[in-house]
């Protein structure tokens, strides 16, 4: 299973912060990829889809799957997910932070091809700060996620 959980966009100068939700509008790949980080990687055929997703729910079941009974005998592997966006102009100047509500499992991401972090757990959330390398205005951003579940046995719920 590869969840990729609910997200928000923080946008701070000091306090109070705003929250956008950032949950729609991703497209999703099922499989590995050389260069989707990229911010100018086709994508155009990926699937659309909204966050949470699980694409491991989609099956199909069966015992020959590398998971066991605990992980409900569910496909495994690696996923690729990737948002366009718009950051406007009125964010010039303030910390623009991507908050992740969880991505199971080992999940890898990347701003416009600069790689932010790789986070290994998937219950916990975590933020990664945009401001460095986000572009303003009407040039476009894309945020890229690399997910792996393909080690196993781990646990699925």
């Amino acid at each position: 299973m590869a969840i990729l959980a609910g997200l928000n966009l923080h946008a701070a100068e000091s306090s109070p912060r705003v929250h956008e939700n950032f949950d729609l509008g991703w497209k999703f790949f099922q499989g590995d990829l050389t260069n989707a980080e990229q911010a100018t990687f086709p994508d155009t055929d990926w699937k659309p889809i909204n966050l949470p997703h699980d694409w491991s729910i989609a099956g199909p079941y069966a015992e020959t799957n590398s998971v066991d009974p605990r992980g409900g005998f569910l496909p495994t592997g690696i996923g690729w997910y990737r948002k366009h966006f718009l950051a406007p102009a009125s964010l010039l100047g303030k910390k623009v932070s991507i908050e992740f509500d969880g991505v199971y499992r080992y999940s890898d991401v990347w701003i416009n091809g600069h790689f932010l972090g790789h986070y290994p757990f998937g219950y916990l959330g975590f933020t990664y700060d945009l401001t460095p390398f986000l572009n303003f205005g009407n040039t476009p951003n894309v945020i890229a996620v690399r997910v792996d579940n393909s080690e196993q046995p781990n646990s699925r719920w």
